[in-house]
């Protein structure tokens, strides 16, 4: 199908716009390449969604999948390969999926992030110990336990920050040192790489490979706008993602005229 505008990524950014897109009388189809909800997903309790003491990761994105259909937003499980002109001129943009062609007059790129694993050495080093990417996400589930932050950068010294008022004891290791036998979970925070490879030179991307955006979402190319974690900002919460989301939308909106 086509569609006013297209939206790549149905985690919480990606549904967000949707919502908003669907509720100004767009038509809207969303793209997504792995598993509704994005990384939130893999959050086993979500305490800083506003509006819910505590809820799954997978909770949360199912409530948000039921509003985003009752608004009658189509979701496809495809892969986006490639974004290009549509030489027809019927539309503005052709988005290539690993299935067909879809076109739109606006897209909205919400295709976050992904995080930088672990080796398969280090990996078996850890054992059955659980494996976290995000401590504000799951730290709360470690409350009075021994746990451990590998990595050496700012995002790992906020992550060991934010657990020391949570585990009884942070270790920070970096990725080749041994791993403390008391520590009972692992956070990893050795940089994330943003979802945006299929790009190439569409619209700017910064040195890291995030859009470059401005604070209402634009991007370098009209009628391409940008939400969530793939873009330049400095908090990459749900809060954040969500409120992106409801700013490219309505900027894809007023886009639209």
């Amino acid at each position: 199908m086509n569609a006013d505008i297209i939206i790549i990524g149905a985690g919480i950014a990606g549904m967000t716009a949707g919502i908003y897109a669907a509720r100004a009388g767009k038509s809207v189809l969303i793209i997504e390449g792995k598993v509704l909800g994005g990384q939130i997903v893999e959050s086993q309790r979500v305490e800083n969604w506003p509006g819910e003491l505590a809820i799954s990761g997978e909770d949360l994105s199912k409530k948000v999948d039921e509003q985003v259909k009752k608004l009658g937003v189509t979701v496809v499980y495809e892969v986006a390969e490639d974004i290009l002109n549509d030489e027809e001129g019927e539309y503005e943009f052709v988005i290539k999926t690993d299935e067909t062609d879809y076109r739109c007059d606006a897209l909205i790129i919400a295709t976050g992030t992904g995080p930088r694993k672990l080796s398969e050495k280090k990996m078996a080093e850890v054992g059955n110990r659980p494996v976290f990417y995000c401590a504000t996400c799951d730290g709360a589930l470690y409350k009075g336990k021994p746990v451990v932050v590998v990595g050496s950068g700012n995002t790992a010294k906020y992550e060991v920050s934010y657990l020391e008022n949570i585990a009884s004891k942070v270790y920070n290791i970096h990725h080749n040192e041994p791993i403390p036998a008391d520590a009972e979970a692992v956070f990893v925070a050795i940089g994330r790489i943003p979802n945006t490879s299929f790009l190439n030179d569409l619209i700017k991307l910064d040195s890291d490979g995030y859009v470059v955006a401005d604070e209402n979402c634009h991007t370098s190319q009209p009628g391409i706008f940008v939400a969530g974690d793939c873009r330049t900002k400095s908090v990459r919460q749900l809060v954040t993602a969500a409120a992106d989301g409801a700013v490219a939308a309505t900027e894809a909106v007023r886009y639209l005229g």
